[in-house]
């Protein structure tokens, strides 16, 4: 049976690609047919622009597990390399969509565009798309715009971030934003202040990581349930400011961490990076964060 089937990068699988699967899925249905997502194993910029490709919202593993997470029937990842960067949009339906993955609908998302533009040649637009998908007998519909108060895409939530404004990103992304490290062998200065942390080390070096900052976190990969947490990003200024670390306090925990995987979900950012007189004063503004930390979550968890 033939495919209805959408495609994008889907970075991040924020409120705008999720409006846009509702679509998808609800179609598919009402037709009777499978739904499928059509994405690619690496960002369309690192074959064709290398320089300027963005730091990754989500990995391939967590893209996956979200976008299945929203009921589609089937993922598909295509590798993108310079055979298919070089497809023009007609082929591209012809030979991958039509051929390959055996689509029957296509829904386009809101001003989305695919395949190379041609040298002097105007990019390709909606109904470029339906005059090939009746050539090739494929039915080409548009799927509607997410209304919204915000612009939301990958690029915003890569600023919002990127300003420490996490409570942002996650009103655009659905969910708050998450980040992996593995724990490895810090210098132990945050037990010597009496905030015993994990120092992490990220499991994709490709993955965004938030503005220099402290911030409130819970952290999965410990207990059932996600703990609470306080997070600091940057190059520790009152101590040496050399190079950034990632170091997270769990709120009462007591054990060893040591080789675990961590996933962090940032809650909300407590405060810039700030360079302290001295470690007293350091560890007098670590128990003011641990206090707002405290009081953040508990508050985000009652709402």
């Amino acid at each position: 049976m033939p495919f209805l089937s959408a495609i994008g990068f889907f970075d991040g699988v924020h409120r705008g690609h999720q409006h846009l699967i509702t679509q998808v899925i609800a179609e598919s249905r009402r037709r009777g047919c499978p739904s499928m997502l059509v994405t690619f194993d690496r960002h369309p910029r690192t074959v064709f622009a290398p320089e300027a490709v963005p730091p990754l919202l989500t990995t391939s593993e967590e893209k996956t597990a979200l976008l299945k997470a929203t009921g589609i029937d089937e993922v598909c990842f295509l590798p993108f390399d310079r055979e298919l960067a070089a497809m023009s949009a007609h082929d591209f339906m012809a030979e991958i969509l039509q051929r390959k993955l055996h689509t029957g609908v296509l829904v386009i998302g809101y001003d989305h565009h695919f395949g190379c533009r041609k040298s002097g040649n105007s990019i390709e637009g909606f109904e470029d798309y339906v005059r090939y998908g009746r050539e090739l007998g494929i039915d080409v519909v548009a799927a509607t715009e997410l209304d919204s108060s915000v612009h939301i895409s990958s690029s915003a939530i890569r600023k919002s971030l990127l300003d420490g404004d996490v409570s942002e990103a996650a009103n655009l992304l659905g969910r708050p934003y998450s980040w992996t490290g593995k724990v490895v062998h810090g210098q132990a200065l945050g037990r010597q202040l009496g905030f015993p942390t994990a120092n992490l080390s990220p499991t994709e070096p490709l993955k965004l990581l938030p503005a220099r900052g402290a911030y409130a976190v819970s952290v999965s990969g410990i207990a059932d349930s996600p703990l609470p947490a306080m997070l600091n990003i940057g190059t520790r200024p009152t101590i040496d400011g050399s190079s950034v670390s990632i170091e997270v306090h769990i709120l009462d925990f007591h054990g060893d961490l040591y080789g675990r995987t961590l996933t962090l979900n940032f809650i909300s950012r407590l405060r810039p990076e700030i360079q302290f007189a001295d470690t007293t004063a350091l560890a007098q503004q670590l128990e003011q964060d641990a206090q707002l930390t405290k009081k953040t979550l508990v508050f985000t968890q009652r709402i």
